[in-house]
């Protein structure tokens, strides 16, 4: 490095190109990772999914109240938690109420917010949305000093660096998000299944991930569908990555000339209806299928999925549904890679990884395993419980001394009332009555 005086008095600090590019994709690597692409293990949330919830807790969105405009929530979260675009804020907001990308919606939506068909939702100015009844549990206990809060972007506030999180979203909604050189693609899970999971743990901290398997037999997705194979299951929750196939769930009708359709009711998580009907017609259209006369897609918006293949008379429904199978998303894999950021102590992490410095916690991306998700959950609740019941200690405390005063007040209350009454202003009353009774300042205020 070569330091280079001007004429007019400044440096100039020649450095190698190569030295600050790599420098600068390192710093935007970290980035992405730590404040954008990747859930924290602890309460399952990227960033802005809990600025999200912190937004509207702050704006008292209450499942049993009203909902309010989007517009006013993704504003709310732009000017005081997220400087993105409004776009992102809107599109993790809409996705945070789809019962089709979210085992347990945690918003509670008014208005157009999408559909499984990939139709898009509303611009915000149109829908509504409030906290759902998960939501207020993620929340729970954040005004009982149970997560540190930390400055927002412009150091005009506050917010919570994680949330109390009582319910376990991670296991439950699971996550997806492509970082930089990394990837998180965890599937969504079934709440009692997750909470009996979560029992045996506490009961037996050595309990085996096989043990682990007996609560939770696999993932339980929104869409439905059905799973083939153990194997990929139980190398997805032994090593925190796997290939899980999903067949979507299917019955075969025949009408009254004899003729059979089958109809999909569930589909694999996370793939368009529209995408397969068209695909299907596609492969119609080019004979790369035969005995099917048409496909289409037959559900009503909120009534349930219902997709039709009607199969040619004298048709083998069997390889139809194989070639069915084979050729579009009626069947896909569904890659687990449970990557999430893990709390880590200062020395054991090495400098050149990607970590973020929060009050008395760095975080570190960590690939899971099942254990490993209930373990961090847990340890998680563990410390909030905690730091709720000194906050309750220390309010109890405080509001025993009041009432000691008061009491003390009210066995002598001729004497003080003779004190406030002769003393000519409210500190002169104080000071009096702390000398006379040995108040502290706290009680002195409560009595004057």
């Amino acid at each position: 490095m070569e330091e280079i005086t001007t004429p007019e008095g400044g440096k100039v600090i020649k450095i190698s190109i190569e030295d600050e590019v790599k420098q600068a994709y390192i710093d935007y690597s970290m980035s992405v990772i730590v404040q954008r692409a990747l859930p924290d293990v602890r309460d399952g949330l990227k960033p802005v999914h809990r600025r999200i919830m912190y937004a509207m807790d702050t704006l008292h969105l209450a499942s049993s109240g009203k909902t309010k405009k989007c517009a006013t929530i993704v504003g709310e979260v732009l000017g005081h938690y997220h400087p993105h675009g409004d776009a992102s804020v809107y599109d993790a907001l809409v996705r945070l109420g789809q019962d089709f990308s979210q085992r347990y919606t945690t918003v509670t939506p008014q208005g157009n917010f999408g559909t499984i068909a990939g139709d898009p939702p509303a611009a915000y100015r149109y829908t509504e949305a409030k906290m759902s009844k998960v939501t207020e549990e993620m929340v729970a206990d954040i005004s009982k000093e149970t997560v540190d809060m930390i400055p927002n972007f412009d150091d005009s506030t506050k917010e919570p660096s994680v949330l109390p999180s009582k319910f376990p979203f991670l296991l439950c909604n699971g996550t997806t998000g492509i970082a930089v050189g990394m990837a998180t693609n965890m599937p969504t899970h079934n709440l009692r299944e997750v909470s009996d999971a979560i029992c045996a743990y506490i009961e037996n901290n050595d309990i085996s991930i096989e043990q682990l398997m007996t609560y939770i037999k696999g993932p339980d997705f929104p869409t439905g569908g059905i799973i083939y194979g153990k194997d990929g299951i139980k190398k997805a929750y032994s090593t925190g990555r796997g290939k899980i196939t999903i067949r979507s769930k299917f019955s075969i009708e025949t009408d009254k000339h004899g003729r059979e359709s089958i109809v999909f009711t569930e589909v694999p998580y996370g793939v368009n209806t529209t995408n397969i009907i068209r695909r299907i017609k596609e492969l119609i259209r080019d004979k790369q299928i035969d005995g099917i006369v048409n496909a289409n897609d037959e559900s009503s918006d909120r009534s349930g999925m219902r997709l039709v293949v009607d199969l040619k008379k004298g048709a083998i429904t069997k390889l139809v549904l194989n070639q069915l199978f084979a050729k579009t998303d009626l069947q896909s894999n569904f890659g687990v890679i449970n990557l999430a950021l893990v709390p880590q102590q200062k020395d054991g992490l090495r400098y050149d990884e990607p970590q973020l410095q929060l009050p008395n916690v760095y975080l570190k991306p960590q690939v899971l395993t099942l254990k490993q998700l209930i373990q961090y959950f847990v340890e998680h609740r563990d410390e909030v419980i905690t730091r709720r019941t000194i906050y309750d200690l220390k309010v109890a405390k405080h509001k025993m001394k009041i009432l000691q005063a008061l009491i003390t007040a009210i066995n002598n209350i001729d004497e003080v009332i003779a004190i406030i009454k002769s003393s000519r202003d409210t500190e002169e009353a104080k000071l009096r009555l702390e000398k006379r009774f040995d108040f502290d300042d706290e009680q002195a205020q409560a009595i004057v």
